[in-house]
């Protein structure tokens, strides 16, 4: 059995203006049902296959590969290389108006592999997929899985939306492992930095006084960060590690790097953060007679901000599978990390709830979690992952307001956009 989370059903939010949704048809979610039933070996395949053989950020070829083979097999237009990115796709289905995007994620983790379940993301975007396709035409709805690389460092998804890939798209939806199931998941804004510092080298013995020392820029710019997290506001954090500082003890080191990742509850705070954090990593080189370089090495990842129609929609539809997520009380309480899913739902109506499994008390980005994405429980987040997207696609694109007012924001982003 899937981990269910906690014992009791949360009430909806409480959002301006309230979604109230007309009841998803019985006989279209029957039918996506069916689909997704019919290609679960197939899903499951897949899942176990990507956990397997896991890729890195900007580098997931065969993991693209395997995704987009029952996508084909069941006659999706394929599209690779979107974006100019070589492991990123798009792949379609139908020809309604209101298109329903699919997110999948691919990318592993260094040496820990699918310790964030990326594949189990994958399997249920395909399974979304596979399920919409069965009633596309009924529901007068267009199917687009966007492949997605690099979400664990890289921001294949932001690159993605500045290049236009998801331009027309009305709704985006995903869903991602954890060990609890979140319905109204929240995430933080995230900069990734790398910080390096440039000394000069001397003889620590025979010359130290001919030397500045880069790793010693390193230790006062961290011992500054350490004092700071005092005075951190709600919801900042900020973590990182030093990826290098020296080749030798004898040798003053003249080149060191931070890596560090600054996360903040929303983009504002970030750039507050941003600007306290950066005057620690100056200390470090003033204390030091040091220069030093700040540098983003990936784009900015903005917060979570779901569409609170489709949310409510998923919220009915995952409870009606018998999942039963955390309560809204819990869902504030703590955040997830970062997705560049953020920075979509920033611009296109869109959710990121989370689909529970049996962690055995594991989190994700730990080695249990990893092993724990391929065992029974995680085979069912799959299966239920799938269904539950489907079937919130079919309520919201049967419901005639909210319909309408995701193909009018469609519309009104394009024009913006002229």
């Amino acid at each position: 059995m899937a981990y269910r989370g906690a014992d009791r059903q949360p009430e909806p939010a409480d959002p301006s203006p309230d979604p109230v949704l007309a009841a998803a048809d019985p006989t279209l979610t029957a039918s996506a049902d069916a689909g997704i039933a019919r290609a679960a070996a197939e899903l499951l395949a897949l899942s176990h296959s990507i956990h397997a053989e896991p890729e890195l950020a900007f580098a997931e070829f065969r993991s693209v590969a395997k995704t987009l083979e029952p996508l084909r097999e069941r006659g999706f237009a394929v599209e690779t290389g979107v974006a100019g990115l070589d492991t990123a796709f798009t792949a379609t289905y139908g020809h309604g108006p209101l298109v329903v995007g699919i997110c999948a994620e691919y990318d592993a983790l260094p040496e820990m592999g699918h310790a964030c379940g990326h594949n189990i993301i994958a399997a249920s975007a395909v399974g979304a997929a596979l399920g919409l396709a069965e009633v596309a035409d009924a529901c007068a709805i267009t199917v687009k899985v966007f492949g997605t690389p690099a979400e664990e460092s890289g921001g294949g998804k932001v690159l993605m939306l500045e290049r236009g890939v998801f331009d027309g798209v009305a709704m985006a939806m995903m869903v991602h492992p954890g060990p609890y199931d979140i319905v109204g998941a929240r995430s933080l804004a995230l900069a990734d930095l790398s910080i390096t510092y440039a000394g000069r080298a001397a003889h620590a013995s025979a010359a130290p006084e001919q030397g500045r020392n880069a790793g010693d820029a390193v230790t006062v710019a961290q011992v500054a960060l350490g004092l700071l997290r005092q005075h951190l506001a709600p919801g900042q954090q900020l973590h990182g590690i030093v990826e290098s500082g020296g080749v030798a003890p004898n040798i003053v080191p003249e080149h060191a790097e931070l890596l560090y990742y600054l996360r903040a509850a929303d983009s504002a705070s970030l750039d507050d953060l941003m600007r306290r954090a950066s005057a620690c990593f100056e200390a470090g080189a003033l204390a030091t007679g040091t220069t030093h370089d700040i540098r983003m090495l990936a784009p900015t990842y903005t917060e979570l901000t779901p569409d609170a129609a489709v949310l409510c929609a998923y919220r009915e539809q995952i409870a009606g599978i018998g999942r039963v997520p955390l309560s809204p009380e819990l869902e504030a309480a703590r955040p997830l990390g970062s997705t560049d899913m953020g920075n979509v739902t920033n611009v296109i109506p869109g959710i990121h709830p989370v689909i529970g499994i049996d962690a055995a008390g594991s989190v994700t980005h730990q080695p249990e979690f990893a092993a724990a994405c391929v065992t029974d429980s995680a085979d069912l987040a799959v299966i239920d992952g799938a269904t539950a997207l489907a079937r919130t696609a079919i309520q919201v694109a049967g419901d005639q307001f909210h319909r309408e007012r995701l193909l009018e924001h469609s519309v009104q982003r394009q024009e913006d956009f002229r």
